[in-house]
């Protein structure tokens, strides 16, 4: 895996970077939920009008929106927060309608979609990050004993 690092970093390399505002990083995962749910609209769409290639397509802007959330907020909770977008708009079009359309049919296609998807959201929530902590807050530091019994 040392080929990856030099597009995805070392866990050293995150952790040197600086970690954006909090306020910035809160509105940026209220965008990111949005993005999540207009690639999973688009690619699901996309994923059936061009068969074999369209789905090539989808699972790379999915990966490029996890991805880039990682790395935008700095935060592990960068890649969940599209991921979460992504999913609750695919188990929406996963409903059969009442006229009896379907967005997202039994083909392998959407299948490959649907679990290409979820691979790439897991695998880019685990990748390194500026912060050791899910939502960028360092844990408190531990108490120190002082030897000899007294504080």
């Amino acid at each position: 895996m040392k080929f990856l690092h030099p597009f995805l970093g070392t866990r050293e390399d995150r952790l040197a970077e600086p970690m954006p505002p909090r306020g910035l990083r809160i509105a940026a995962y209220a965008v990111l939920f949005l993005l999540g749910a207009a690639v999973s609209v688009c690619g699901a769409f996309v994923q059936t009008l061009w068969a074999p290639l369209g789905v090539l397509i989808a699972l790379l802007a999915c990966g490029g929106l996890f991805y880039g959330g990682l790395r935008a907020t700095g935060t592990k909770l960068g890649a969940g927060v599209p991921l979460a977008g992504w999913f609750l708009v695919l188990a929406v079009l996963l409903a059969p309608r009442p006229e009896g359309d379907l967005v997202l049919s039994a083909t392998a296609t959407a299948y490959a979609y649907l679990f290409g998807g979820s691979v790439l959201g897991v695998v880019c929530a685990t990748l390194p990050t500026r912060s050791g902590f899910l939502f960028g807050v360092p844990a408190p530091e531990p108490r120190r004993t002082v030897k000899g019994g007294g504080r």
